[in-house]
């Protein structure tokens, strides 16, 4: 039986795997409840990892802003 690491199931889960590496993990899938679980694990973090949405502080992005105007002041 072969072995799979975290990354050959995330290739998986991307579609990323060549057809002979995905009929064998979907082989190994059948037969192994844990790869299954370390699989579903995967699965949700990747769907919450989708959902997240992040932005910047707006002082953050002011400050940018700030030094960007100063830089051109300064260049001019």
């Amino acid at each position: 039986m072969l072995s799979f690491t975290p990354e050959d199931l995330l290739l998986y889960i991307y579609k990323e795997t060549s057809p002979e590496k995905t009929a064998a993990v979907e082989e190994a899938l059948k037969n192994d409840w844990t790869l299954r679980e370390k699989l579903e694990v995967l699965r949700s973090s990747v769907e919450r990892l989708d959902r997240i949405t992040e932005s910047p502080r707006t002082e953050v992005v002011l400050n940018i802003l700030n030094y960007a105007r100063q830089k051109t002041t300064q260049e001019a």
